[in-house]
């Protein structure tokens, strides 16, 4: 790797060395045009892919040389985190809808060498000529069957159609039972299949079954919650409605939650999971949208509210707990009178009482403290923390995650030290520059900031 060595990227990453998985895809995808990666959620498939396009690149070209096409804006946003983590010589941009066209024109001025995006806005940028397409050579469609899933196959089909120099190309799934459509244009793959067989499918998931009395299982999710130490927990539903209903009323009995789910606008569905990530919600009630590709850190608790239809969904909501090596649970509520599903062997099930739930959930430490400005306002993480300790007067262990933003940034402080904080800071500035500074809403209507 001419001047980034392996090793100095592994460790920028906090890791020692590759996995077998990693090691087997790097190997494949440096050798053969053609690479079909099977394996699943959580497993670390970014990386598997990244290192090997690292090696690809070439310093002297100053365009795009390599597209990498996700089905969500959280998968194009985490991609670039281990990116920017391993900490290459070369530019990485996201382009997804929602997020600001002029932005990403600015952006892609400069050309990054490594471009990731979704298929909608990637399609409009070629349109719009933003970028060239003549030096691209990697193609990488990550969570390739979650966007034909998705309906992507018009949108993909015409980039794929665009890219005439690709000689590489690198389909990533979880799931095994893809038909690989012809525009992808990649034949006879190399197939590296890392999905476990179902016999030794996460022996490190146990699952319990959690009787509900009551046809609305509301108050059972809240004796469940009750009954799990304080730890944070992501509840799936399958309605939009159910998630806002169950996290309102949640809320309205003392539980810090928030929702997520597709009906939401990108900021809003941001500020949700930033404040479920910083630790100031615990419990993240959500559709099947954050059953993949989510940059949430590993639960311990997964609550099937309602189960999904299709297994492997199911499997999808249970790879947010046990990964790798962890362990964890799912639960799932079920009244008598519901729909018993195929997939669920429910006679061996454990069940789970949540009869003597007594005390509500410890309330989070943190409270997240929005900012208005980010990244194109020239403020990084040095400086909010800079600021916090000396104008702020916040120790160390008062500050939690913080995550900047193009134009808005978010900090976790200790729920005890906010209105200090605030109070200390009010008429200071941050780099010479005043900045609206004041506790994160909840989930947001519209942003006027």
């Amino acid at each position: 790797m001419k001047n980034h060595h392996p090793k100095n990227i592994l460790s920028n990453l906090g890791f020692d060395s590759l996995n077998e998985m990693q090691y087997a895809a790097h190997e494949a995808i440096l050798n053969d045009n053609n690479v079909l990666l099977l394996s699943p959620t959580g497993s670390g498939k970014t990386l598997a892919f990244l290192m090997p396009v690292l090696e690809m690149l070439q310093p002297e070209i100053l365009s795009v040389q390599c597209l990498i096409l996700v089905p969500s804006r959280e998968l194009g946003l985490q991609i670039e985190q281990v990116w920017k983590k391993m900490g290459t010589p070369y530019k990485v941009n996201v382009c997804y809808g929602g997020h600001s066209m002029e932005t990403e024109m600015k952006n892609l001025s400069t050309p990054p060498a490594v471009l990731i995006g979704t298929p909608g806005r990637i399609a409009d940028h070629i349109e719009r000529e933003s970028f060239r397409l003549d030096k691209i050579q990697t193609l990488i469609l990550d969570e390739f069957d979650k966007s034909l899933q998705l309906g992507f196959h018009e949108q993909m089909s015409f980039i794929i159609g665009r890219l005439g120099r690709v000689n590489k190309r690198v389909l990533v799934s979880a799931t095994s039972d893809i038909e690989i459509p012809k525009y992808t244009g990649v034949v006879n793959p190399t197939v590296l299949d890392f999905i476990p067989e179902e016999d030794e499918k996460s022996t490190n998931l146990s699952t319990q079954l959690v009787i509900s009395k009551d046809k609305d299982k509301l108050n059972t999710l809240f004796q469940l919650l009750c009954s799990l130490k304080s730890e944070s927990a992501i509840v799936f539903c399958n309605h939009r409605d159910a998630a806002e209903r169950i996290s309102d009323t949640l809320n309205e009995k003392g539980i810090y939650s928030t929702y997520y789910h597709g009906g939401m606008d990108q900021e809003e569905r941001e500020r949700a999971l930033i404040q479920f990530r910083n630790g100031s919600i615990s419990y993240l009630i959500t559709t099947d949208l954050a059953a993949r590709g989510l940059d949430i850190p590993e639960m311990n608790h997964v609550i099937h509210y309602h189960l999904p239809l299709k297994e492997d969904e199911f499997t999808h909501r249970n790879g947010r707990t046990a990964r790798m090596t962890a362990t964890g649970t799912a639960y799932i509520i079920a009244h008598e009178s519901e729909k018993k599903m195929d997939y669920v062997d429910y006679e061996t099930l454990e069940v789970f009482s949540v009869e003597n739930a007594k005390s509500l959930p410890k309330p989070p430490q943190f409270q997240t403290i929005y900012i208005s400005g980010g990244k194109k306002n020239k403020l990084n993480k040095i400086d909010i923390v800079g600021f916090f300790s000396q104008k702020g007067k916040l120790e160390k262990g008062d500050l939690g995650l913080i995550e900047v933003k193009d134009f808005v940034s978010f900090a976790a402080v200790k729920f005890s030290k906010v209105k200090d904080l605030l109070h200390h800071i009010k008429d200071e500035k941050m780099k010479g520059k005043k900045y609206k500074i004041q506790v994160a809403r909840n989930v947001i209507k519209k942003v006027e900031e």
